[in-house]
This record gives structure tokens, C-alpha cells and sequence, in this order.
């Protein structure tokens, strides 16, 4: 166990259970970071998780008060504990990309639009993994999945003409980023804006699947050379473009599907307001008879 393992998480529960060249350590190190960067300490945060490869590796993994919620669910208990807990303690969820841009979706636009003070760090292996590899709703264009065998012909919510994040900051959303798990400091950076911001955060982490994306996706068990066709399909860094129409390390995925950078997407502290403490200002007003009609502020 390293050091913010050691101050952080449950020594049980490391190693955790990622494949061998997952990226998901990487993300999860990255959140670390950046509590720790905060100073920020196991009784200061709430972790919930979701489902799938990204919950099962953080589910009740911090030391503190953890939950966990199935298949899109984990906004609607995470809903009910901001409203419930004070707003210095922070909440913050590790989903994948199924719950936040699949069946979770509904719920997750719905928190945008209250603005509602969470953190969702979406980890984001392009697919449904960790049931064996079928096509998601940021699978590439192109790409040969267990459920899409011939290829992806399907517009998906990861591209330069339809990007998850624009539906999001549409939605309310006042802070959003995206990053590669391979990304640095500027990565803890944008975590720490993330929890920072007074409302709804999303930070957007693409990370490599080796077992089903590499294996089956770009033909390509190699890790060095899955995590090659990452950077060149993302870029080189923040700001850097995406890749040319040229191949990756297998046959089957180009590398032009992704034309934007990476870093801060949106940041907007504080332009609107947090639903949790209007909800608690309502209830106050109304405890004081102060409750008002729509258009009057007259009690109905």
C-alpha cells in the first residue's frame, strides 16, 4: 500500500479488483490526490459508488462513510444525503460511463438541472466491460464489441458533433471537465475545482480496458500498446486535439472519432444557485408562514 492508501482507504480492499492494465487505479488515485491536496479528510466526505467495473473497485473502499447504488440509482440516495447533511460535507461518486451516460442518465441530467452540490467523477472504459465487453453509449464509431460484431453504427454521446458534455452544461451543470486516467497534476486540478464548486461537478475520465476494449476493439492485448492508441485517440495532453483518421494498434478503430481537447469543459461557480440550500430556505420560510405563490410570493 502506498501512502494515500495507507491514510485513505481500507487495507482489505487493496489491491482492488481492476484487470491488470486497467486504468482505473489511475482515476481513483487522481480523486485521492486531490482530497488530500484540499485537506480534506476521511470525516469530511461521503464516497457513493455505482455499478459495474467502476463500483466494484471503489465500493467501500474510503475509510469514511461510503454507500453504493445499482444501475443508475446512486444520484437519487445521493440527492436525499445532500439534502440531509451539512454543506461542508462533501459528496463525491465514482460511476462508469453506464450509469452516467446509459441508464443513469435521466438522473443525472435531473441533478444538473437543480444543480444540486455533488461531484460524479464518470470513469469511462468506452463500454460495458465488466459484462463482457458489449457496445456502450461512448463506444468509438467503428468499433467490434461483443454486442456489435461487424462494427459500431451507432452516433454515440463521445464524438466532435454530439458530446455529452455540451447535453450537461446545457442541463445546469456549473463545473465540468474531461480527462484521460493517463493525465497528471492538471487532472487533480480539475477534481479539486470539481469539489470545490458550490453545485452540480461532473469530471469525464476515459480510461483503457485492456481485457475486452484492447482485446476485442483494437485487436490488442499489449498493454503498452493500448494505452499508445489512448494517447494518440485523446491527444497528447490538455488542449491537444485528437488523433488523424489513421489506425491504431489493431485493425478495427481509427483514431479521428474525438476532435477536443481535454481539461476544464465549463466552470461556472456560484451562477447558480445550489437546489439543496433552496430547498432548506423554502422550508425555513414556510416554518415562518413566509410561503409564497409563483407569481405573488403570496401564500397560495
Amino acid at each position: 500500500m502506498d501512502r494515500l492508501s495507507r491514510k485513505f482507504l481500507r487495507a482489505r480492499k487493496i489491491p482492488g479488483t481492476a484487470c491488470s492494465g486497467c486504468g482505473l487505479g489511475q482515476v481513483h488515485k487522481r480523486i485521492l490526490l486531490a482530497i488530500e491536496g484540499l485537506g480534506l479528510g476521511k470525516d469530511d466526505l461521503v464516497w457513493g459508488t455505482g455499478i459495474g467495473c467502476a463500483g466494484r473497485q471503489t465500493f467501500n473502499t474510503w475509510l469514511g462513510d461510503n454507500f453504493a447504488g445499482t444501475h443508475g440509482r446512486v444520484y437519487a440516495l445521493a440527492a436525499g444525503l445532500r439534502m440531509a447533511l451539512p454543506r461542508e460535507r462533501r459528496i463525491v461518486l465514482t460511476v462508469g460511463d453506464g450509469d452516467a451516460f446509459g441508464i443513469g442518465l435521466k438522473h443525472l441530467l435531473n441533478c444538473a438541472r437543480r444543480n444540486l452540490d455533488l461531484t460524479v467523477i464518470v470513469a469511462d472504459n468506452l463500454g460495458f466491460q465488466s459484462t463482457g465487453g458489449q457496445y456502450g453509449p461512448t463506444t468509438p464509431p467503428g468499433a467490434v464489441t461483443d454486442s456489435s460484431p461487424y462494427g459500431l453504427d451507432e452516433a454515440g454521446w463521445l464524438g466532435p458533433d454530439l458530446d455529452i458534455l455540451e447535453i450537461l452544461r446545457a442541463a445546469g451543470a456549473t463545473f465540468l471537465a474531461r480527462h484521460l486516467s493517463l493525465d497528471g497534476q492538471g487532472s487533480v486540478e480539475s477534481v479539486k475545482a470539481a469539489i470545490l464548486n458550490p453545485g452540480f461537478s461532473l469530471v469525464h475520465f476515459i480510461y483503457p480496458c485492456v481485457t475486452h476494449f484492447g482485446a476485442v476493439s483494437l485487436a490488442e492485448r499489449d498493454k503498452g500498446r493500448v494505452l499508445a492508441w489512448f494517447r494518440e485517440a485523446f491527444g497528447d495532453g490538455p488542449g491537444e486535439p485528437g488523433g488523424g483518421a489513421g489506425e491504431g494498434p489493431g485493425p478495427r478503430v481509427g483514431t479521428g472519432f474525438l476532435k477536443f481537447g481535454r481539461g476544464v469543459f465549463h466552470s461556472a461557480p456560484g451562477s447558480r444557485p445550489d437546489y439543496s440550500e433552496q430547498v432548506k430556505d423554502w422550508t425555513r420560510k414556510m416554518a415562518r408562514g413566509q410561503g409564497g405563490g409563483l407569481a405573488t410570493g403570496n401564500t397560495p
